[in-house]
């Protein structure tokens, strides 16, 4: 019984013994963690920059993300869409005159400005006028020269048939077959001719441009143009797959009507009875043709 007795007794200690050690230990480390802040401080910064860290992913996430919203009206209004045409009202006289723009590349307006093979110039007249020859890019016709006439001028009549010579040749590109994009070589013939000459029947008031495009597409020969606002006319961009900068940096097609290279579009141009029109191929600004500028 006494064994018994001192055996409790001393589990009771033990007992006591531990909930004492505990005490003390907690008591230590609040008495650390008062002295030493930087600890509590540290914890905190780190869970601070986890949570930094987890907010910018959301933003980066969400900065792929396409905007919701789109302003339909302003898109409209400042793009338009491609089924629109290009509105040309902008090419109205202007009140103020202006001095003639540079010159470039060619005497032909069937050579794009950005190869330097635009010839352009501006008269100014009264902006209540109506749209004229005065409004696009055109240098003055020198003495002796016919006028252009706008498209929205012309006036075919079929019942009247005319005739005139065609001709259309690229023999420049032969002499600088080195300049040639790659893959045209077979496109050039072996005399430079790609049509005619030959005499061809057109109705009276049709342009150069009206019968290049007849006869191209009548014998099956390539042909590709756009509409140049600018110069109120039609620009041939390439014959017989042989295209502007095909064979040099300042290479395009020239027309010439009666051995004179017009400064005005192709589609600007009304035929008369017994016009000889040519077509060339220039590699060097119209230099090669003896139509350089001056």
């Amino acid at each position: 019984m006494k064994r018994r007795k001192k055996s409790i007794g001393l589990c009771l200690l033990l007992v006591l013994a531990l909930l004492f050690c505990s005490c003390q230990t907690s008591a230590v480390k609040e008495e650390q963690a008062s002295a030493d802040p930087t600890v509590t401080e540290a914890a905190k910064e780190s869970a601070d920059d986890g949570n930094k860290e987890d907010s910018s992913e959301v933003k980066e996430d969400n900065s792929d993300k396409e905007p919701q919203y789109i302003d339909e009206e302003y898109v409209d209004e400042h793009y338009g869409t491609d089924s629109e045409k290009e509105d040309l009202s902008k090419y109205k006289k202007k009140s103020s005159k202006s001095s003639s723009s540079k010159k470039s590349d060619s005497q032909n307006s069937d050579t794009e400005e950005t190869d330097g093979t635009e010839e352009n110039g501006t008269n100014g007249t009264s902006s209540s006028e109506e749209a004229s020859a005065d409004n696009y890019y055109t240098d003055p016709i020198p003495e002796g020269k016919p006028d252009p006439v706008e498209p929205q001028d012309q006036t075919v009549d079929s019942s009247k048939q005319l005739t005139c010579t065609l001709y259309v040749e690229c023999s420049t590109i032969l002499n600088n077959m080195g300049d040639l994009t790659e893959g045209k070589a077979d496109w050039v013939p072996s005399n430079g001719v790609i049509y005619g000459p030959k005499t061809v029947t057109f109705s009276e008031g049709e342009s150069v441009y009206d019968i290049l495009q007849r006869e191209m597409k009548n014998n099956r020969i390539q042909m590709e143009s756009q509409f140049t606002a600018m110069y109120n006319s039609a620009y041939v961009q390439g014959i017989n797959n042989l295209y502007e900068k095909d064979c040099g940096q300042w290479s395009g097609w020239m027309y010439e009507v009666n051995g004179w290279y017009p400064n005005y579009g192709c589609s600007r141009y009304q035929v008369q009875d017994g016009d000889n029109i040519e077509w060339h191929y220039t590699c060097d600004l119209g230099r090669d043709l003896g139509a350089g500028m001056s």
